[in-house]
């Protein structure tokens, strides 16, 4: 097939674009950044250059996972979010249309599902969130405009039955989280895969699987997240006191946290519950926190990509 993938110098755009090409796809890359796996140096936004590329690499489907994240708050004015979260989405999936297109995935983010109130934990028990969850409220402009591009998503389906998946995958980049400085990025991450991260590798798998499954499922929007070990009965005694629920699924985690002088969350205040994109697309992360665990009783590498220094190649 040929694929038009957008943010193909970035962290997921790497490893998907090697992982399309092992399945044998031909691969357009497409991104504000050189790098290895672009093909075309320009920005979603053109919607001039997104009409090229599609009538000159004949894109028979789109992975669209170019945006302005989270930490570009601090760097570029909301603006720049809209043309390139929103009107650069819509540039696309309007091309996808134009050009007969058989699927278009949308990489979208769980972020926008945080509410300021959940972000701030002030209730008794931790947040189960799946894709029910409503009404949404993004905190930020990151948010606001991803829930935005999604809207169009459904709209463009809706009205020419373009097949479109949108998935909002929890965290995977590498670097330490700007609010989360009181451990270890490696500490950190571990902790997060109980509940609201998964491995880039994962992530870059659930959208090789998704894209089988666009034409068949039509519409569809699905959380990524390493699968929870928790249930929903677990909300109170989490968000109370974290490390005895842990205990009692993993037993031995407070002594090999303990060796490596690490800490387990002492509360937690949300669970990404993936289990939709299981049911329906059949995808599960391989990797969780039982695999972390694993890794540390073996004395192998963590199963986690951490990069204190990492930045987007857009910024270099």
């Amino acid at each position: 097939m040929r694929i038009l993938l957008t943010g193909s110098s970035g962290w997921l755009g790497r490893y998907l674009s090697l992982r399309l090409r092992a399945d044998g796809h031909d691969v357009t890359g497409l991104d504000v950044a050189p790098g290895i796996d672009t093909q075309v140096v320009g920005s979603v936004a053109d919607r001039a250059l997104v009409d090229r590329v599609f009538a000159d690499h004949g894109i028979e489907a789109v992975i669209h996972g170019a945006a302005l994240h989270k930490p570009d708050i601090v760097r570029y004015p909301r603006q720049a979010f809209v043309d390139v979260n929103v009107t650069g989405t819509l540039n696309l999936l309007e091309a996808a249309v134009a050009h007969k297109a058989s699927r278009f995935l949308f990489t979208s983010t769980t972020s926008l599902m945080i509410s300021s109130a959940i972000r701030e934990a002030k209730g008794d028990a931790a947040v189960w969130i799946d894709e029910s969850l409503a009404p949404l409220e993004p905190r930020n402009v990151y948010g606001v405009t991803k829930l935005a591009a999604e809207q169009l998503c459904r709209l463009i389906h809706a009205e020419h039955g373009l097949p479109v998946l949108i998935l909002r995958t929890g965290r995977f980049f590498p670097e330490d989280d700007d609010t989360h400085l009181t451990l270890g990025g490696e500490n950190m991450k571990a902790n997060e895969l109980l509940h609201r991260r998964l491995t880039v590798e994962d992530a870059a798998e659930a959208h090789v699987v998704a894209l089988e499954k666009a034409p068949e499922t039509g519409f569809g929007t699905f959380i990524l997240s390493a699968p929870t070990p928790f249930a929903r009965e677990d909300v109170a005694a989490l968000k109370s006191n974290a490390p005895a629920v842990i205990a009692r699924y993993f037993p031995d985690a407070a002594a090999l946290y303990a060796a490596r002088g690490w800490r387990l969350p002492a509360s937690i205040d949300r669970i990404y519950d993936a289990s939709h994109a299981e049911r329906v697309l059949g995808f599960r992360c391989r990797t969780g926190f039982a695999e972390v665990l694993a890794a540390m009783r073996e004395g192998a590498p963590l199963p986690v990509a951490h990069d204190a220094s990492y930045t987007s190649p857009k910024e270099y």
